[in-house]
């Protein structure tokens, strides 16, 4: 009895440490915002296409900042390759760009994986562009728990599938 038991927090344990990994440690990436990103200004920012192109940061910044951070969250894969640097709150709905509290190493190797995260990321965009929700309530659903933000915007997922935020 005392080996399934064992057997059982052992699966419980794994099962944890797999999703804590995809979200970022709030002590290293609380996220932090673009302050030229207002509701007001929103149909000259974020809702014009291709914005966020304007605000990305260039490639050697983010892979650099990735190579880094895998080390300080401690991941044992290091490979870059099996994670992707990602804005926590996202450049299209007003993520800052540059600050390493915005930024984590997210795996690419994982239920809740990048490729999920934008389907969230286009999901709420597109709601806060069509005033169905609003710029704080976006980002604080990314700051706050993406993966509880993700089963709570469910319809929002299905109305909005298929398709990117630049």
């Amino acid at each position: 009895m005392k080996k399934k038991s064992f057997v059982a927090l052992a699966l419980l344990l794994a099962t944890f440490a797999c999703f804590a990994a995809d979200l970022p440690d709030p002590g290293l990436t609380p996220g932090a915002i673009n302050p030229d990103v207002t509701q007001a200004n929103i149909g000259s920012t974020v809702c014009v296409n291709g914005w966020t192109r304007t605000v990305r940061p260039p490639a050697f910044y983010t892979n650099r900042l990735k190579k880094y951070q895998i080390r300080q969250y401690g991941y044992a894969d290091t490979d870059p390759r099996d994670y992707e640097e990602d804005h926590l709150i996202p450049l299209s709905v007003g993520g800052s760009s540059t600050d390493p509290g915005n930024l984590w190493p997210e795996p690419r190797k994982s239920e809740w994986n990048a490729e999920r995260k934008d389907e969230l990321e286009f999901a709420l965009y597109m709601a806060v562009c069509h005033g169905e929700v609003s710029l704080d309530e976006a980002r604080h659903a990314f700051a706050e728990n993406w993966i509880d933000a993700y089963r709570r915007y469910g319809s929002l997922l299905q109305r909005y599938r298929h398709g990117s935020a630049d």
